[in-house]
């Protein structure tokens, strides 16, 4: 018979492909972990992973029960959130999933309110990709993210949050030759730095270019939006820069304008498991993340010399 132990086990394996590491992050021994999976083999009658010298893989058997086990896993997770749901409302553990440019800029203001409203609450963060924050949601690793949209995965619910207008950052030693009010066509002539591939950032700042037929578009591995304003405020190009980071992201060499109407913008939403109990966490949770992000004014042609 199968248990949960042996399932978390395998799902930790199948994460770390390692037993090492496996063992480490479960906080138990090698031969314990080796012995539970070992028993799951049993189980199944089959090989559920190749031991290598330097790892292990899946088998094709143990893809299987891996897909299966996500599936149980998730639902467990879903009962387990159960317990706050029927209390008052946020309260216990809450996973709070984030996108890499939201976050710096919105928790800084939402924990404090948290902590100040919602006392007994034990509120986990975590910053990632949208891709990885969505499969965490599904799998029941996250209760919830704040992510943009559009949001494709099958089962996610959203809260709507918020339009984050986009503002152009420049160099302030070019900033005369700009219009006070850009619009998206000004695009077409500049050179735009971009965020690497797999942030959603980068993504609505392209389909914001291929409506303006930008020119040059120019990545440099940067994973976060601090370092691509670095490299603006140093004169190698102009970049998109949602409004809710630009207080923040303000610094010499570098100004900030406001697109005229219609300005692009991208929507913030809450997305969590449509079949998740904790509705009346999601339904306050968001207005107290809509006053953090207001409490964050939105830079209209701000320069700091």
């Amino acid at each position: 018979m199968l248990t949960t132990r042996q399932l978390r086990y395998f799902e930790t394996l199948c994460d770390t492909l390692h037993f090492g590491r496996a063992a480490k992050r479960l906080n138990v021994s090698q031969p314990a972990l080796s012995g539970q999976i070992a028993q799951m083999e049993a189980f199944f009658g089959a090989p559920l992973f190749d031991r290598r010298p330097n790892g292990a893989t899946l088998t094709r058997e143990g893809e299987a029960v891996r897909a299966g086990a996500a599936r149980v896993l998730a639902e467990l997770r879903t009962l387990e959130a159960l317990a706050p749901s029927v209390g008052a409302v946020l309260e216990g553990r809450l996973r709070l999933g984030l996108i890499a440019t939201v976050a710096p800029y919105l928790l800084p203001s939402l924990l404090p309110r948290l902590r100040a409203n919602h006392p007994a609450l034990r509120c986990e963060v975590r910053e990632s990709l949208t891709k990885s924050l969505v499969e965490e949601i599904v799998l029941g690793d996250l209760d919830c993210a704040v992510a943009a949209l559009p949001l494709e995965a099958p089962g996610l619910a959203t809260l709507p949050l918020t339009e984050d207008p986009f503002l152009l950052a420049v160099p302030s030693a070019e900033a005369d030759r700009f219009p006070a009010s850009p619009t998206v066509s000004d695009l077409g002539r500049e050179r735009l730095i971009l965020l690497e591939e797999g942030h959603c950032l980068r993504d609505q700042a392209l389909q914001v270019c291929r409506l303006a037929e930008a020119g040059e578009l120019a990545s440099f591995g940067a994973t976060s939006l601090t370092t691509i304003l670095q490299m603006v405020s140093g004169g190698l190009g102009a970049t998109l820069v949602p409004s809710v980071a630009a207080r923040a992201e303000a610094r010499p060499g570098l100004t900030f304008l406001a697109f005229a109407d219609p300005a692009p913008a991208r929507s913030l939403v809450l997305a969590f498991r449509a079949s998740s109990p904790r509705r009346r966490d999601f339904a306050a949770l968001a207005p107290l993340i809509r006053d953090a992000l207001s409490a964050e004014p939105a830079a209209t042609a701000a320069a700091a010399q």
